[in-house]
């Protein structure tokens, strides 16, 4: 086994290879201390006292993200696009085509996992038709996926 902070493993030498690796593991360690930070944030939430003197559940905070991170893993042009595509649609707002990408995407993860429960009750990794037809049998949410082809 090899000790912890021990990749990429250490060479001797005093070439451009060596301090490059040096380098790099200086800026994993710094990223790694930044990440943490961020994801530590100020401490634990701290608990507010509602109007009674009880304490009150902490309030969810809003997650910040980097300026070129993206919110939906869905292109959000496809969505419109296919959201067009009914007839009985004559405009849609980008915050509505959020939405929609949004929901389609916990759609997505959901009936996943799912899924992927089945399989692995099968002793499988890979999901196969029928560990999504096993999902939707077992899910009354999917309940309305039943007896498409």
């Amino acid at each position: 086994m090899r000790p912890q902070g021990a990749w990429p493993p250490a060479r001797a030498g005093k070439g451009p290879a060596s301090r490059a690796r040096a380098q790099s593991a200086a800026a994993r360690s710094t990223l790694g201390a930044r990440m943490a930070a961020a994801a530590a944030g100020s401490g634990t939430p701290r608990e507010e006292e509602g109007p009674s003197g009880e304490a009150a559940a902490p309030q969810p905070h809003a997650p910040t993200s980097a300026p070129g991170a993206r919110l939906s893993r869905l292109p959000l042009a496809r969505v419109k696009a296919l959201v067009k595509a009914d007839p009985d649609v004559t405009l849609a707002g980008q915050e509505a085509i959020f939405i929609l990408a949004r929901a389609a995407e916990l759609f997505v993860e959901t009936i996943a996992k799912d899924a992927y429960c089945c399989a692995q009750q099968g002793k499988r990794k890979t999901l196969q038709r029928r560990d999504l037809d096993n999902a939707i049998e077992a899910v009354d949410e999917f309940a309305f996926l039943e007896g498409l082809p």
